[in-house]
Formats: structure tokens, C-alpha cells, sequence
């Protein structure tokens, strides 16, 4: 009797997990190979419900790290406001978008864009504009890197996101869209119109020295987020183990473009970072600017994206050249005559006086150029911030025991798809580092000696595509849990490339391939001439990582 109500009890349980959408592991994790364990045995999950990218790493259970993970994940979840006090304040006075989970729904990269309007509130959509000199590839120094898209009153937005629009447009390869055997392949990829008439400062009267703004020669491109999910885990990887990986690349000379000459000029080159302290190889973000962890992503982004003040971060994020926007806005006089009473909100005369002179303009100018702004997220809410962004796991693989898959993972190397798309990599001690002197290292989860699978090699490549990424180089994004987008996000499409012009694994390959300049040129052709069984196993084996 008492056997039959465990056995009873047991089945109610399991039941019940399953019911939860999944949240059972993936596979039975006994005899799995290696590569199932995607963040080695500290920074793997084995959900693979919707909710699988939002799981913590075993590394924050064992550090006892748990209450601060989820209060980390409130702040990342939940959309900061315009209050000048109060959970989640400091909103402004421009920002780009006001949550985490607007540009990372369900912590997974940005959904696809449709075409029209540039919807810059939806949640999901986390492809940012990147708008740039054709003739320099430099942005523009009269918007952001970032351009912030809305504005809190009195002040308004630099770039105005409902007169942006996007199309979609159709391209054809040399192969004229079609496989060998007759199956047929689709590839697209996005154009945007962004008027001059869209940005703030155009408007108030500025008139680019370069006269780029007013002839609209410009260029505006998208650049869709990465998953925020196993970034502590790259940031354990040790500069010398990236630094060898540029090595083989430049010793091997199979890249048709070799290597970007910043990072690699007969050598590598070490990477000033913030406050001149210098740490290298940088490793987060396409164009490959951020780096360690804890100046990168998101201790960048909780940032410059909300525009939230913290004890390190005291002055706001308005453009690259630091005073344009603050030049022209302090004129605006709709500005100017509701100014004091948004400063009073904030602050008063005797702790910044120079915000309460006679003189309006100067009072707008002083503020938005400040560097001694109030904090306004805690050192406590940012370091719930960074154990969490820190210790999201990535979920294991999936069906690795699949004969399909095998074969699949085989190929995948066979052709030469893992040449740019390392496999795996082995951490180091994990000795957390940080440029602004915030974090001393025991504050976070660490990973030590982990073998991880990531597919990728950290290093910038170009696929010379049609509307190509700015610069052409761009970092071998991940692959690891890329295939559970769209169960994360619900989105019908992939999404996969910078822009998401792929819209399944074919597309994201096929434009690989595009051009015979690109990097990947030669395993896309090789991919091209597989039969269809060939082709589905490689497509099952990516969506499998």
C-alpha cells in the first residue's frame, strides 16, 4: 500500500512538471555526450520551454546567488519610468528603449522587423538603427551610436521612429535562388529610409560641417540584439586563448579577407577600454567595441539604452560628439520654458546650482552635458543587475542522440562551417575584471574550467552581403540555443543574421555564400552541392545547438 501511494505520488509529481510547459529536462541526462552540456556543467540549463533562456546557471545556485538573480531579473524585466524617484526611476531625459525585454523578449535576440513603420515600442523588436558616414564607415556624430528614439518632457526625441520605414527587399545569388535537385530557397534583406526631417537637431537648425546630414548621404541599417543568455560564460574565456585563436587565423591564411587590421596588424593589437585601462582581446557586440562583461552588453546598455544614472555612469548618452544635442535642445525655447519645472523634480540649488541660473539655456546645456549627475539606479540594484546578467544559463542541446543530428554535426564540420563557428572552448580561472573598478569579482557567479560549446571563434569575419552590416566585419555570432527562438519568443520567423534577414538556417547559409569575396564563401558551396538529405541534417544539427 505504501509503495503504490509513493509510486502514485511520483507519477502526480513528474505529471505535474510536464504540464508546466516543459520545464522537465531536455533529454535524460545520463551517457550524454560533451557538446549536450552547452555551458559545461556550470552554465547549463535543461529547460527548453519558452522560459529557457531565462534560467539562472548552476554556478548561482551553488554560490547561494538565487534571491539576487531574481532581483536582478525584476530590473531587466520590468520597463524603468520617468519618475524622479521610486522603483525603477531615472528614465531620460532620452533614451532608446525603457526594458531589457523590449530589444530581449524572453531574453532571446530581437524578433523580426516587418516592413513599414519602424515600430520602435513594440516589444521585441531589439533591431537598433545604426546610422553612418559611407565614407568613413564612422556613425554620425549628431546621433548616438545607439540613437535614442524617444524623449521625456520637456524634451524630445532625437530621432523621430514613426518617420522611419523599412522594406523589404528580394535578392538573387549565382545560383538563382535554387538548389542542384530543383528546391528552391528564398533571401531577402531590409532597406530603411530615415528623412533628415527625422532628426531632432536637423529641425532646430544644425547643419552637419560635412554637409552629410543635409544631403541626406547618410547610410541607416539595422542591427538586430544577440541573446543576453550565456554572456558570463564568453567573458570567462581567457585573452591568451582568443588572442591564439587570432593567431591560427592569421597563420592559416584561409580567410579571403584575413582579419580585421584593428584588432590584427602582424600581430595582435591590445584594446584601450574605458578610463585607459587597457584589456584585450574585446570580445562582445558585432563590430567587437565592448569587453570584459562588466563594461560590456548590458552593464553598457542598462545605461546608455535608458539613459538610468549609476554611481559610475553620472553623465547622459546624447551622441557621439558629446554637446550637439545638448547645443540645440537648451535653444528650443518649449524647452527651456518648462525646464525648471523638470529639474525641481530632480534636484535643487544647493546641490547643483549651475542648473538654476538666471540664464535658461546655459541651465539646459549645464544639465544635459553634466558629469555629476544623481545616481539613480543603486550600487545594490546594479549588482542584481550583473549577478543575474551574468548567470543566465544556456540550455543544452537538443536531441543529441538523433542519427540525424550526428550526421548533421558531422557534415557541419566536413564542409568547413566550424572553421568561423568554433565549437567549443575551455574557460580559464574566471578572475572577474572590470575597467571601472566596480566589481572586485566576488559579487558575481564564476565559471572556471569549463568546456563550452558556442560555435563560435570570437573573431570578426566579413560575408560582403548586399546592405552589408557597417564596416563588413562582424563578430561569428554564437550558435548555442539560436534553434529555440522562435518557442522563446513566439516570432514565425528565425530572425538569424545581424539584420534578421534570415529568416530559417537555408536563408542565414545561402547568404553566406552570396558573394565570392565572402569569408564563407567556399563551405556555402559546399553546403550548395549536398544532397537535400545532407542539407536537412545540417539544418537539423544548427537548430539542435
Amino acid at each position: 500500500m505504501k509503495k503504490s501511494l509513493l509510486f502514485l505520488i511520483s507519477a502526480m509529481a513528474l505529471l505535474s512538471l510536464a504540464s508546466c510547459g516543459g520545464e522537465t529536462p531536455v533529454e535524460n541526462t545520463t551517457e550524454m555526450p560533451d557538446w549536450y552540456y552547452t555551458g559545461g556543467k556550470l552554465g547549463t540549463t535543461f529547460i527548453s520551454a519558452s522560459s529557457c533562456f531565462q534560467q539562472p546557471t548552476p554556478a548561482i545556485d551553488n554560490a547561494g546567488m538565487g534571491i539576487l538573480f531574481n532581483q536582478g531579473d525584476q530590473i531587466a524585466e520590468k520597463s524603468f519610468n520617468t519618475n524622479p524617484t521610486g522603483t525603477r526611476s531615472g528614465l531620460g531625459p532620452v533614451y532608446v528603449r525603457s526594458s531589457c525585454q523590449h530589444c530581449h523578449p524572453n531574453y532571446s535576440h530581437g524578433t523580426s522587423v516587418p516592413e513599414g513603420i519602424y515600430n520602435a515600442s513594440e516589444i521585441g523588436n531589439g533591431t537598433l538603427l545604426v546610422v553612418y558616414n559611407p565614407q568613413t564607415n564612422a556613425y554620425v556624430p549628431w546621433l548616438a551610436g545607439m540613437p535614442q528614439l524617444f524623449g521625456v518632457a520637456p524634451f524630445k526625441a532625437p530621432l523621430d521612429p514613426d518617420m522611419i520605414t523599412v522594406t523589404w527587399k528580394v535578392a538573387t545569388d549565382e545560383h538563382g535562388n535554387k538548389f542542384a535537385d530543383g528546391t528552391t530557397y528564398e533571401l531577402q534583406y531590409p532597406e530603411v529610409h530615415m528623412p533628415k526631417e527625422a532628426v531632432y537637431v536637423y529641425n532646430q537648425g544644425y547643419r552637419d560641417p560635412d554637409g552629410l546630414l543635409e544631403s541626406e548621404g547618410y547610410v541607416v541599417v539595422l542591427e538586430n540584439t544577440i541573446g543576453i543568455y550565456g554572456t558570463g560564460l564568453l567573458d570567462a574565456i581567457t585573452d591568451a586563448d582568443i588572442i591564439a585563436q587570432y593567431d591560427k587565423e592569421a597563420a592559416d591564411g584561409k580567410l579571403h579577407n584575413g582579419l580585421n587590421p584593428a584588432f590584427y596588424n602582424g600581430g595582435f593589437q591590445a584594446s584601450g577600454y574605458y578610463k585607459d585601462v587597457q584589456y584585450g582581446p574585446k570580445r562582445f557586440t558585432y563590430a567587437l567595441t565592448r569587453g570584459p562583461l562588466q563594461d560590456a552588453a548590458g552593464a553598457n546598455a542598462i545605461w546608455n539604452i535608458t539613459n538610468v544614472t549609476r554611481s559610475d555612469r553620472r553623465s547622459h548618452y546624447l551622441d557621439l560628439n558629446g554637446t550637439i544635442y545638448a547645443e540645440y535642445a537648451s535653444k528650443d525655447t518649449e524647452v527651456q520654458d518648462k525646464f525648471e519645472a523638470y529639474i525641481s523634480q530632480i534636484s535643487n540649488k544647493q546641490e547643483h546650482p549651475e542648473w538654476f541660473t538666471d540664464n535658461k539655456e546655459k541651465n539646459v546645456y549645464n544639465y544635459l552635458t553634466s558629469t555629476s549627475l544623481p545616481a539613480e539606479m543603486t550600487d545594490a540594484e546594479f549588482t542584481q543587475f550583473m549577478v543575474w546578467h551574468r548567470g543566465l544559463a544556456v540550455p543544452a542541446a537538443r536531441n543529441v542522440n538523433d542519427p540525424q543530428v550526428l550526421k548533421g554535426k558531422q557534415l557541419f564540420s566536413e564542409i568547413g562551417c566550424d572553421y568561423c563557428h568554433r565549437p567549443s572552448w575551455t574557460t580559464g580561472p574566471d578572475q572577474i575584471r572590470d575597467p571601472n573598478n566596480f566589481f572586485k569579482g566576488s559579487e558575481l557567479p564564476h565559471y572556471p574550467n569549463q568546456t563550452i560549446w558556442p560555435y563560435t571563434d570570437m573573431v570578426q569575419h566579413k560575408l560582403c552581403m548586399v546592405n552589408d552590416i557597417r564596416t563588413g566585419w562582424c563578430r561569428t555570432t554564437p550558435l548555442w540555443a539560436r534553434g529555440l527562438h522562435r518557442k522563446a519568443t513566439g516570432d514565425p520567423s528565425e530572425a538569424r543574421m545581424h539584420d534578421t534577414r534570415a529568416r530559417n538556417v537555408i536563408e542565414a547559409i545561402m547568404w553566406h555564400g552570396y558573394s565570392k569575396e565572402s569569408d564563407a564563401y567556399y563551405p556555402t558551396q559546399q553546403f550548395y552541392n549536398l544532397n537535400k538529405e545532407d542539407r536537412d541534417a545540417i539544418v537539423a544539427f544548427i537548430n539542435a545547438i
